[in-house]
């Protein structure tokens, strides 16, 4: 096989059950339910619709789980694959009861809503229903995480770039991890309801992107080279640039030792954080830039969705940057700006969900929509953001719906009737990509010969 640099070799074994394992959680349940529920939350918050039933109760219910599963479980879920095939399995037991341990926190996530009032909570990064089976669920779910985490720091491998990448994305986990420890047992007994949730999600919310930021460059480098363009830098330098993303990551412990946890000056070092280490991504990003725009058409068509995948990726999490930037005041910008980034991470991991499926067993997605899906997903959701971008401009509040929205002239109804119609596309597009994955998981599986 041609070196590769900037992909990791097929996983054999227990790897490769596995990490199909941790594909099935992330689609069977997180993404599919997370669905249902933002098709929900857009009707909620669409002019016209959202009269017709009163949404608002269920509307705050619905948030919670559906940013908890999207954001997340479906995250966190493709983590795992890709720490599961960048390692080598020694102890299958531990392993298996680790995703069965974070599968049952998922269900009991799941079904929540349908076991009592939710109370829901809209605090930041890890919203949350105040009830038990939902804590519980949440409780157990970062359990299997936990030591999720412990194992791949133990057993990861960091050769190539690609490993190296998904290396650094378990470091920023830990950091996270750490990061909540702290909090937790700093909070002060005063600190009840949303403050103490806000609080204690704060630091480790902001750490955790980082690990995303980390799987979002592997997954661009790895499209872009399966999809046959040469990355034009060489591994040892792709390697350094990897390294500079750690920096915002080492910074944590500093903010922790200066700063009290509930203090201002805390919550501002994670905001400045997060808005300017990130820019630590932006020069292999722009690598990556310039290597789509200096390469080639992709030629063989079980590719273009690898590639339709990677341009959509770019494009979102280009705009979702730029509109955190234009951040004022408390308004949908903010949601705009978040959707951006997350969509970004997550049409990257659908991308690589193309490529990784024939290689963890299943069949491989044969539909004629596959092609069209990440643009129907990536461009539903790019009108979703500027429509919430726009309304924000013009006073719209986030976490409201129905009335409570105050939608009182035509540039704020318009705006969000451009967000509902983006949303329902972007809905269509995640709707096809569950749908021709199902579909190839379910099918007769395909046994990889060895290699």
């Amino acid at each position: 096989m041609t070196h590769a640099p900037f992909l990791l070799p097929d996983p054999q074994g227990h790897a490769r059950t596995l990490a199909a394992r941790w594909l099935k959680l992330g689609i069977f349940v997180a993404l599919l339910a997370a669905g249902i529920f933002s098709l929900l939350l857009v009707m909620s918050r669409t002019p016209a619709v959202q009269d017709v039933i009163p949404w608002l109760d269920f509307f705050h219910t619905a948030l919670v789980v559906h940013v908890v599963l999207s954001v997340l479980v479906w995250f966190l879920a493709f983590a795992g694959v890709l720490w599961t095939v960048n390692s080598t399995i020694r102890q299958p037991w531990w392993d298996n009861s680790i995703w069965a341990v974070t599968v049952l926190g998922t269900l009991l996530i799941v079904v929540s809503p349908f076991t009592g009032d939710g109370h829901p909570l809209l605090n930041n990064y890890v919203p949350v229903l105040q009830q038990p089976v939902f804590l519980w669920g949440l409780g157990i779910f970062g359990a299997g995480f936990t030591w999720l985490i412990i194992r791949s720091l133990m057993i990861a491998q960091h050769q190539s770039v690609a490993s190296w990448g998904i290396y650094g994305s378990i470091v920023a986990a830990a950091a996270a991890l750490l990061a909540l420890l702290f909090t937790a047992v700093n909070v002060p007994e005063t600190f009840t309801g949303q403050a103490f949730y806000e609080l204690l999600f704060w630091g480790a919310g902001h750490t955790l992107q980082f690990t995303h930021t980390f799987l979002l460059m592997v997954a661009w480098l790895w499209l872009a080279e399966a999809t046959g363009l040469t990355i034009p830098i060489a591994p040892r330098l792709a390697k350094g640039l990897l390294a500079l993303m750690v920096l915002p990551v080492v910074l944590v412990p500093f903010i922790y030792l200066q700063y009290d946890v509930v203090s201002a000056e805390h919550r501002a070092a994670f905001t400045n954080l997060m808005k300017y280490g990130g820019l630590t991504s932006l020069p292999l990003g722009l690598v990556v830039v310039w290597t789509v725009l200096r390469g080639s058409r992709v030629a063989i068509p079980a590719l273009r969705p690898l590639r339709n995948a990677l341009y959509a990726s770019i494009a979102l999490f280009a705009a979702g940057g730029i509109i955190g930037f234009l951040i004022h005041g408390v308004n949908v910008v903010i949601p705009a700006h978040y959707h951006g980034s997350i969509v970004g991470v997550t049409l990257a991991f659908m991308g690589l969900t193309y490529y990784l499926l024939p290689r963890l067993g299943f069949q491989s997605v044969t539909s004629k929509w596959v092609a069209w899906q990440p643009s129907i997903y990536g461009g539903g959701q790019l009108m979703h953001i500027l429509g919430l971008a726009w309304s924000g401009g013009y006073g719209v509040q986030r976490k409201t719906a129905g009335a409570a929205q105050g939608l009182e002239n035509l540039p704020q109804i318009l705006g969000m009737g451009m967000m509902g119609l983006g949303g329902l596309i972007a809905i269509i597009g995640g709707g096809i990509f569950v749908v021709v994955v199902l579909r190839a998981m379910l099918a007769k599986p395909y046994n990889q010969p060895a290699t």
